[in-house]
Order: C-alpha cells, then structure tokens, then sequence
C-alpha cells in the first residue's frame, strides 16, 4: 500500500524549531517510523513516542516520558513541545514551558539536530553527525531489529524491557527482561519479585530455551560477548517484514512476544512467545529434575537420581527436586558421566566457562573438580551436535532442566559408577563365575565317587 506523507510532519528538530503537538517528526530516509504526541486509549496524559509510519494500527514501541507524562491528553495541551537547544538538550515541556523530561549531552552540541532513523532509534546529533545520545540505550518495552539488549560494558549501560503498567498507561510495570552476564550469560525475565522465564544460555547458534530459532530464515540473530559488551539482537534480510519483539504485563500468550505485521489482515501476527508451556516456568521440576512436556508427569529425576521429597512427587509437585541414589566418589576416580540429549542446559548463572577448551579437555577439567556435576559444550556445531567448542561446568545442584523431541544440546551428568551400571556388570561376571566354579566342583565329586565306586567293584 502507498502511505501519503502526514500533514505538519517534520524531518528533524533543531534549535529555534521544536515539534509541536500537532506535529510529527518521520524517519529518515524512508518515513517508515513516526515520532510525535500521542495519549493512549482510556488515558487522560500525553507522551512522545515513536510508532510505525507504515502500520494502519498505531503501535507504541518506544516512549521519552513514560515516567513523567504531560497532564491531560494530547489536543488538551496544543503548546506542548519537544525542543532541542543551542547546545543539544533535548526537551519535552508544557504549554506554559515546563519541562518534563529532558537529555542534557555530556558536552555542548554544535548545530545540534534530534532525528530518528529508519529502524526507529531517536538520536541526538552534532553537525557532524556524531551522535551524542540515542533512544535505543533506553529501550522500552519493544525490542526492534538491530536494537540490542544486554550490556554495554563501554558506557556503563544495560539495556533492558520493561513492559507498560497497562495498556493505557506507558509508565514502568512488574515485568522486565533483562540480560544476566554471572556465569555463562542469558536473558531472564521477571514479574515483580518472581523469576518467570529464563532463555537458557546461548549455545553458538541460539538459546537453550528458545526452540526453533533457526527456522527462521528472514532473520539472523545476534549474541555478543567480549570485553565490549554482552548482547542480543535481531535483523531482518526482508526489509518488507515487519516485526518486533514486545514485553507484555497481561501475559496472555505469552509475556514475551515475537510478532509480525501483516499488512493483508491488517494486523500483528503471533509469531512465537514464552513462557509457552508447564516446563518453561522457572525449575517446575526442582534441583536434578527434568521437565518434559511430552510425559505425564512432567517432572521426573535424573538417571542415578531419587525424588527428595517422595510424597510430595506422588502429588506431582516437583520442586523440591531430586537428590543422588548413591554418593560420588571423586578420590578413588570412578565417576563417570551419563548423556542427557536435547537439553535447555540448567542455570548458568553460577557455572564455571572455559571457552579456551575442548569437549575432551572439558570432560577432564570436570572430573579433576570433585565438585563438578556436569558439563556441557559451551558452542555447539549448527547441526545440534554437541561436538563444538568451550566449556560450561556447573558445581551444584541442576537447576530448570528440561528435554526437547529435537531440540536443545548434549548434558553430561556426572554420577556415581553404581548409577553408571558397572556394578551390575560386575555381579554378572560373579555370578558367571560362580556358576562355573559350581558345576567344576560338581564335575569334581562326581568323579571322586567314580572312582570310589569303581574301587569298591574291584576289591569284590
């Protein structure tokens, strides 16, 4: 569809000329986000925000004030604006001049100009086109193609979503998705207090916990950890795709929310969303539990492992998780390790990374630690083998373990030689051994008494 340009639309805001409420300010070059006034549905204030330019459903994805609205809604307040002064702070104010929110540059701006760009970041530039501050470091609850999430280790910054309160109200609510960079880094996401989803951590290809991710040709997605930053991000090859990744505080389908914009329907597609089922809640199954979807009950123990709390298993309350059947014996070295296919890896968060080792040398390093419990590879091999790369160690209790049918990396857990079937095989050889032994000594006395019946017949 064509889209007419709007009326008192505005390339850029420079100082002595300021958007107005009635205004707009379009991306540039291709006009495909706007940013300008708006109030939300059923409220009574006025935000700046940035929306699509080429979406017939205003969609919201990033909002300046969203702690500090202008009292009553849009045509209430004609004289609002957002300015730029001769030095670079950018402002939003009132009709009768009070500003609030605002950025103030570390430094004086020459010939400053506030724009935003084709993938929607708003950004506070010199003449030069050196950019001074830029709205996608203050992500809200919208994550949209090559925006990151994560940690910037160079300005100190970490980005994180936030859902709205409402959908009527913009200002910050209980759930938040944030990246956490201790141990082997992964995206978590809180309602309130409560951890509620956890993306497992990214494995060379994707995330533990996200399944099918690379089914999705029209993109390509991004983690980055060095000494620069640790980073998620998504782009899109088509660029007549639209699609954004959006934090949401109802939870219907999904907290988290990959969408995309289907201009046929004229509305937002659901693409993929989590927490999805009973396994993505944070460890349903407790400590050395897996969860998997496809059995009933859900929860059950690891291989060399018994439920901790048997009663509470019978009610099929997994949470207290399960505890070894038989104790390890690190000293005497006769530990071993048993595979766990398909995996969403357990918590990183307090795992041990070598990403200097091989998966041999990792299987070393873990049985020399006797407090090592497993491991696995720290970057797999695109086809899902577990043959790549690196080592993540854990040192404690397996915590948000579950299997995929065809999805997910090899675990290896460490457990006891009882639990590993060498003892079984042993009492086979004894048994063989004994069987021998007795029929030898059978074979024995029955030729003792051939021989002293064979005596007896000949002193007769």
């Amino acid at each position: 569809p064509c889209y007419s340009r709007p009326r008192h639309a505005m390339d850029a805001v420079t100082p002595g000329r300021p958007l107005a409420a009635n205004q707009t300010l379009l991306s540039v070059p291709d006009g495909k986000f706007v940013l300008g006034f708006f109030t939300p549905p059923g409220a009574n204030s006025t935000y700046v925000g940035v929306w699509y330019g080429k979406v017939s459903v205003r969609t919201v994805v990033w909002v300046a004030n969203r702690e500090h609205p202008i009292p009553g809604a849009v045509a209430d307040n004609p004289g609002a604006t957002l300015s730029v002064s001769a030095t670079g702070t950018l402002a939003i104010a009132t009709g009768n001049s009070t500003i609030v929110w605002s950025v103030k540059p570390a430094a004086a701006l020459a010939s400053p100009a506030a724009r935003i760009l084709d993938n929607g970041n708003l950004v506070l530039a010199d003449a030069g086109g050196g950019v001074a501050w830029e709205g996608f470091d203050y992500p809200t609850d919208t994550l949209l193609p090559d925006m990151k999430l994560g940690v910037d280790l160079v300005k100190g910054r970490n980005r994180t979503l936030t859902a709205w309160k409402s959908p009527s109200d913009p200002s910050p609510g209980p759930v938040v998705m944030a990246m956490v960079t201790s141990g082997d880094p992964q995206v978590f996401i809180w309602n309130g207090d409560d951890l509620v989803w956890r993306s497992g951590p990214w494995d060379g290809v994707q995330f533990t916990g996200v399944p099918d991710t690379v089914t999705y040709s029209d993109f390509t997605f991004s983690f980055i950890n060095n000494v620069q930053e640790v980073t998620y991000s998504f782009h899109v090859h088509n660029e007549s795709i639209i699609s954004r990744l959006g934090l949401n505080t109802t939870g219907n389908n999904g907290l988290l929310q990959r969408s995309t914009w289907v201009e046929a329907a004229g509305t937002w597609n659901l693409y993929w969303y989590a927490p999805k089922d009973q396994c993505d809640a944070v460890s349903p199954c407790g400590p050395n539990g897996v969860c998997d979807t496809n059995n009933m009950p859900v929860c059950s123990c690891l291989r060399g492992f018994v439920p901790r709390s048997p009663a509470a298993w019978a009610l099929r309350d997994g949470r207290d998780g399960c505890v070894r059947a038989t104790p390890l014996d690190c000293r005497n070295g006769t530990d071993g390790f048993v595979t766990l296919r398909h995996a969403k890896v357990p918590d990183t968060v307090r795992s041990v990374v070598d990403m200097s080792l091989s998966l041999e040398q990792c299987r070393q390093a873990c049985l020399r630690n006797c407090s090592c419990t497993a491991y696995a590879s720290g970057n797999v091999s695109a086809d899902r083998r577990a043959d790549g790369s690196g080592c993540v160690m854990w040192s404690s209790g397996l915590t948000d373990l579950r299997v995929y049918p065809d999805f997910g990396q090899e675990l290896f857990v460490r457990l006891a030689a009882a639990d590993l079937g060498i003892t079984s095989k042993s009492k086979k050889k004894h048994v063989i051994v004994a069987v021998v032994a007795s029929v030898s000594a059978l074979a024995f006395l029955l030729a003792l008494a051939g021989v002293f019946f064979w005596t007896r017949g000949k002193k007769k």
